[in-house]
């Protein structure tokens, strides 16, 4: 760091917390909402180990660039999928065979090698939740509906999921 004139940082906290949003109900409850959920990024980043570092790259001429490994979306509408239990356990897409959900709620490719998708056996095929949705079973749909309702996820096809959040920092 002391000599580099470019130092790159991939930094996925701000990911981990939301998993663990959706997941604690302690955090659920600190960010109930967007706004909560912004404010409780912006209070750690003002306390973490991260600023500490950006102050340290701005006491030299250099530049600092940070990333993360995806975007998110803030998922609204749950979508009904079923499926054998070797199907993929990602929210926002669903990989395998036999599966069985309503075509006009899903984007669906049933040709996986025609995009370049990798293909686990020759009848599986890959469904991406639409919009602002996300897969649930049957089985307790509801409470999973309402568990992931509003929660940042990724995995999907959207401009905000697939554009890798980066910044660029110069010292003046």
């Amino acid at each position: 760091m002391n000599t580099n004139d470019l130092n790159v940082v991939v930094y996925n906290f701000v990911d981990s917390l939301s998993h663990a949003r959706t997941d604690t109900k302690v955090l659920r409850e600190l960010a109930e909402n967007e706004a909560a959920y912004r404010s409780l990024i912006r209070s750690w980043i003002n306390h973490s180990p991260l600023l500490d570092f950006i102050k340290k790259i701005g006491e030299k001429k250099a530049t600092l660039v940070i990333s993360t490994d995806h975007g998110t979306i803030r998922v609204k509408d749950a979508v009904k999928v079923i499926g054998s239990k070797e199907l993929t356990t990602n929210l926002r897409y669903k990989q395998g065979q036999g599966m069985q959900y309503n075509p006009k709620e899903v984007f669906e490719v049933i040709k996986p090698e025609e995009i370049r998708l990798p293909k686990s056996h020759i009848s599986a095929r890959y469904i991406f939740a639409k919009n602002a949705g996300f897969f649930a079973y049957p089985n307790n749909f509801n409470h999973y509906a309402k568990h992931y309702k509003n929660t940042f996820q990724h995995g999907g096809l959207s401009l905000e999921e697939m554009i890798v959040p980066c910044i660029t920092l110069q010292t003046k």
